[in-house]
């Protein structure tokens, strides 16, 4: 009723039609100006950033900031399940809600909260990925953690997407009936009583999009379609956590081998509970150490800042400990697969003391030299070879005083220069009268 209530006042009267054509052409004019107007501004001062959600690189206008994301946050690797053209029917639709309805399965990557989740296109890329989706990860909140066990609450099959809800969804239960009141006169009670020990909703929910409509399809061709996000094979916790970690790190995880980087849970799969923990501080950072082992066997400590083991130190009988502290884990977990430090191009190591050569396997070291790498050396032979004697300007009369020799010669000094008189006392003598002067009367 109110669209059409609207659409009549806004339609213009016969009468004036000439004049409201004129006047609609003149405020699409000055619409499209004023758009135009707009967009140049917000050109002028508004910035394009760019994310590329394979690499992590982060692009603001022209320059580039090399940003690695963590490889459970990139973007995944389509799936390749064939697909019929035929619609999916009604006995189909209800088939898979049933086989599909609690299922369980394991989280392949975190899953964040949110209404508005995941999308995952079938046999296609996932939205949001890479930066975007650690921001979603960040704001929101994970419902799971990789490796987690997964329940699929709900299935909601509609016209061209399947929505998922995990572990009870994002939402809370009566969600709008919440906003609802029913009562007469001043006595008004809500639809959804509130109670006291309601929690939180801690579910995450996925849509699995389709192009058109949803094909015909099984339970096997859904769980196949869902494979890069959720497991459905039967997996002992361990085999369903270390699926989702990069190769080198599940072989250390597997191997109960413990690595400096690595967070406390892949401690707990790598080695289990420790048996005995302290917590010190060192300096103004307060850590905490796992100890695994007794004598006479090795005894390992693992010294965790946060969630993180910054350091590992493995004592053995008779033996000198071993102490690690290089990061290991955060160069594997990067999407673009370079290492955790940097290219040996551009480092040098410096020796601090007096460097001691081998006569036998070392050159000697160079002169010191002012010039620059690269230069090349003169080509001027005069410039090179045997030194030759200094040459000293030669002086110059009339700038350099008369010598002693020169004044009893009877050198007369300039007649431009007045000589002082010889006692301060006696006044000067006068100058010499021209000669064309006439004497005085």
């Amino acid at each position: 009723m109110i669209p059409t209530l609207l659409s009549q006042n806004l339609r213009p009267f016969p009468q004036r039609a000439a004049h409201s054509g004129h006047k609609n052409a003149f405020r699409r004019a000055a619409l499209s100006c004023a758009v135009a107007v707009l967009l140049t501004s917000g050109a002028a001062t508004a910035q394009v950033v760019t994310v590329d959600t394979r690499t992590g690189a982060v692009t603001n206008d022209t320059t580039t900031v090399s940003a690695p994301v963590d490889r459970r946050y990139q973007q995944i690797a389509p799936t390749h399940v064939p697909l019929t053209k035929s619609e999916l029917d009604a006995k189909t639709r209800l088939e898979l809600i049933r086989l599909l309805d609690a299922e369980q399965g394991f989280a392949m990557r975190p899953f964040p909260r949110g209404h508005k989740g995941l999308t995952l296109a079938a046999n296609g890329k996932l939205e949001p990925a890479g930066e975007a989706y650690l921001n979603m990860v960040t704001s929101e909140g994970l419902s799971a953690k990789p490796g987690d066990r997964l329940v699929l609450t709900d299935v909601k099959i509609e016209h061209a997407k399947i929505v998922f809800e995990i572990n009870g969804g994002p939402d809370p239960k009566h969600r709008f009936w919440r906003h609802v009141q029913i009562g007469m006169g001043p006595q008004i009670d809500p639809m959804v009583q509130e109670v006291g020990n309601d929690q939180e909703p801690v579910g995450a929910r996925l849509t699995l999009a389709f192009e058109g409509h949803i094909p015909e399809l099984t339970c096997a061709d859904v769980k196949a379609l869902l494979a890069p996000l959720i497991s459905f094979d039967l997996k002992t916790p361990i085999q369903a956590f270390t699926d989702t970690l990069p190769a080198k790190l599940k072989d250390a995880i597997l191997s109960h081998h413990v690595l400096v980087g690595m967070s406390t849970d892949m401690v707990l799969f790598a080695k289990g509970a420790p048996e005995t923990k302290t917590r010190e501080m060192d300096g103004q950072m307060p850590f905490e150490e796992w100890i695994y082992g007794r004598p006479p066997q090795p005894v390992e400590f693992v010294r965790f800042n946060g969630n993180r083991v910054i350091r590992l130190e493995v004592a053995k009988m008779g033996e000198t400990p071993v102490i690690f502290t290089k990061d290991e884990v955060e160069g594997l977990m990067r999407t673009d697969g370079t290492p955790l430090e940097a290219s040996n191009r551009n480092t040098r190591a410096v020796k601090m003391g007096d460097v001691e050569r081998d006569p036998d396997t070392q050159a000697p070291a160079a002169p010191p030299s002012l010039r620059n790498p690269g230069d090349k050396p003169p080509t001027d032979d005069a410039r090179t070879g045997v030194m030759k004697p200094v040459q000293f300007p030669k002086p110059n009369p009339d700038t350099q005083p008369a010598s002693p020799s020169s004044s009893n010669s009877g050198a007369q000094p300039p007649s431009n220069v007045q000589q002082p008189p010889a006692d301060a006392s006696q006044p000067a003598p006068a100058k010499p009268a021209p000669a064309n002067a006439s004497p005085p009367n």
